[in-house]
């Protein structure tokens, strides 16, 4: 089964720029991909997951990965998936949330890898230095405004009540730039996302082109977001969003947020959430479709809260597993009563910490012995026919 195959068969594929092109170029050999995340706040939520993990898939297959993080599009915000303009954050909580979302992004990913280590970025790097006047002419020049009034982020947000600023629509901007520009200087090929992102990476392959030549490879995967089984969004619960900082969601209850999930969910959430194979997978999902009724959610070693052991990563962040290493070949020791390494010699206390004899309490000054009053012996009505007998 080949890397795009697998990613079909656990429902990560939602749409694709050109799935055979990107296909045959992925036969050829490695290719560099690089997904993106906004620090809009100081840590991230499960829903961030996705773009982690699918990072993580194509690094497994051997491909080069690029987590980025936000650090000049966080300043604008990305409109995708919202109602509502952003609160504009300062540079002091940006760089805040940079450093916090950092950290967490490198718990999914290999930067250790001898072939193929991780990188991350910030597009702070190469957009911060720009002048408007120069963003301007060496990129604003390349967008049309009709297509980019056409992109459903941008469509949905000017037929709502509020509108759209200037500042969140030209967010798309910033996006595609910074396809253009790991394109250029790193060779990546690929940007992926959840599927509301799809204007945004389309905005970045057409601007490759046009700035480094139609034939310039240039692919945008968008994976399905996630939702529960009523709809409501993924990560939401009555208490508030599920993060992967330990400090707002403790380890034990983002681990209890997968353990709990709902049945319906479970088989969906093994293919996305977990690193399982298609051949542990298929028995349990065929399990759950013969008897819907009895519970069928494998152990937690192999369920979607297994995806909780990097995000984490602290001691006991959630129940150890079973363990299966085999067991010694060697027999256990023998109980011995004079064992000295199971049973030390006894010490005896120093003496001056001995409590003196009239201090240990007796039968007739201990209050349970006086609360007791002397009952008569009962005797049963069997025992009393017996003996008038």
């Amino acid at each position: 089964m080949t890397l795009i195959e697998d990613l079909q068969w656990r429902g990560l594929l939602a749409d694709c720029t050109d799935l055979d092109g990107l296909a045959k170029r992925l036969a050829e050999g490695p290719l560099t991909v690089y997904c993106g995340f906004d620090p809009t706040g100081d840590s991230l939520h499960v829903g961030h997951l996705m773009g982690q993990l699918t990072l993580a898939r194509f690094q497994r297959a051997g491909n080069h990965v690029i987590a980025l993080a936000g650090g000049a599009t966080g300043m604008v915000g990305d409109p995708s998936g919202r109602s509502s303009e952003r609160n504009l954050l300062t540079r002091e909580q940006l760089d805040h949330n940079i450093a916090c979302i950092k950290a967490q992004l490198s718990s999914l990913l290999d930067f250790t890898a001898a072939a193929n280590p991780a990188r991350l970025v910030d597009n702070a790097d190469w957009i911060a230095p720009f002048s408007f006047l120069d963003f301007l002419r060496d990129v604003g020049k390349y967008f049309s405004l009709n297509v980019m009034l056409a992109k459903d982020s941008v469509k949905s947000r000017m037929e709502g009540d509020g509108g759209i600023s200037y500042t969140e629509f030209s967010y798309q901007l910033l996006q595609a730039y910074d396809f253009y520009h790991l394109r250029k200087t790193l060779g990546c090929e690929l940007q992926i996302g959840g599927s509301d992102q799809w204007g945004n990476l389309t905005a970045g392959t057409d601007l490759v082109r046009k700035k480094l030549g139609h034939e310039t490879s240039a692919w945008g995967w968008t994976f399905p977001l996630i939702t529960k089984s009523d709809g409501t969004k993924f990560g939401k619960t009555a208490s508030g969003a599920v993060w992967l900082d330990a400090t707002r969601t403790s380890p034990y209850k983002l681990y209890q947020f997968f353990v709990n999930t709902e049945d319906a969910k479970v088989c969906e959430y093994l293919r996305k959430f977990t690193f399982l194979s298609r051949a542990e997978i298929e028995p349990l999902e065929a399990a759950h479709a013969a008897n819907p009724a009895k519970s069928t959610k494998p152990s937690p070693a192999r369920s979607p809260a297994s995806c909780t052991d990097k995000p984490h990563s602290t001691p006991h962040s959630k129940p150890p597993p079973f363990s299966s290493a085999p067991r010694s070949a060697t027999p256990p020791k023998k109980f011995s009563a004079t064992s000295s390494a199971r049973f030390p010699p006894r010490k005896s206390p120093p003496h001056n910490s001995r409590r003196p004899a009239s201090a240990l309490p007796t039968h007739s000054s201990s209050p349970a012995f006086h609360s007791r009053k002397a009952r008569p012996k009962k005797t049963s009505k069997a025992a009393a026919c017996i003996s008038t007998t």
